[in-house]
């Protein structure tokens, strides 16, 4: 019994650390990207290249799909709790954009950075782009360890059939 309440407090240290560091790479990653949406007004090259601004445009669109859809659908099909936030499910949700991607939210966040990286198109914003992107998948990841804790062995089959954060992947493996 002595060992179980030693290991039970072990395992829950290191849950308390590993939500900390989580917290720390999570606002992290905020600030990168509040600070590039914040220097694009200051350091937009305005001689940048047309086709690439475009493409930026055009990331930046996606990102509200991958970013407002989630919440549409873990309402819908998540069992959440009355009064609390759309992410506090009671059900594995793998229907609609989590049928393609396991963490959207996470991707649309990504795809901003890199949208403001296109349309800005200056060295500092892709400094600042990139260990966003970089520190936002660490976060992703450790929303896959979240998953298999509250879900098991039903979301490591789920882990198995839709990718993380790839939609192109995701969506021929949907149509198949």
């Amino acid at each position: 019994k002595i060992m179980t309440i030693l290991w039970k407090e072990r395992m829950e240290h290191k849950r308390k650390k590993l939500k900390i560091v989580s917290i720390l790479i999570w606002s992290s990653s905020n600030i990168l990207l509040i600070a590039q949406i914040v220097l694009i007004f200051i350091l937009y090259n305005k001689e940048g290249l047309c086709w690439l601004r475009y493409m930026g445009w055009v990331v930046w669109a996606s990102t509200w799909v991958f970013g407002w859809l989630p919440i549409y659908t873990f309402k819908k099909y998540g069992g959440g709790r009355s009064g609390k936030s759309y992410v506090h499910t009671t059900k594995l949700v793998t229907q609609g954009i989590y049928s393609i991607v396991r963490h959207p939210q996470y991707l649309g966040f990504m795809l901003i950075s890199l949208a403001m990286m296109l349309i800005g198109q200056h060295w500092i914003l892709v400094t600042l782009g990139v260990p966003a992107i970089v520190l936002c998948y660490f976060i992703a990841k450790e929303g896959d360890h979240l998953g298999i804790e509250q879900f098991g062995e039903d979301y490591r089959r789920y882990m198995k059939t839709v990718p993380m954060l790839n939609p192109v992947l995701g969506l021929i493996r949907a149509l198949k």
